[in-house]
């Protein structure tokens, strides 16, 4: 298993925002732009990196994604634009 463990915002074609998390940020962009990353991005590609943060833990992670995934599209948005830390968006979400 990887040491490594991002939290990750795609940009969708339809402009929507998809939360994941890998230990392969790259290798699971492209899975979901080949059409096998997760169904909801399977008819919304091509989908782009808008935002990724490397995270401490597998567990922090996995609480992140599903923080994020409560998130309202706006939210999303501001984080995407503000690009917290991982510290910071730890600390927004979690804390």
């Amino acid at each position: 298993m990887s040491d490594a463990h991002y939290v990750y915002l795609l940009r969708c074609a339809d402009q929507s925002l998809y939360t994941g998390y890998t230990t392969d940020l790259s290798h699971r962009v492209a899975a979901h732009n080949s059409g096998v990353g997760a169904k909801y991005t399977r008819s919304r590609r091509p989908v782009a990196l808008a935002q990724a943060w490397a995270v401490p833990t597998r567990s922090v992670g996995l609480r992140l994604e599903a923080a994020i995934k409560k998130l309202t599209h706006d939210q999303k948005e501001r984080l995407v634009a503000d690009a917290p830390s991982p510290e910071e968006l730890i600390q927004r979400l979690l804390d």
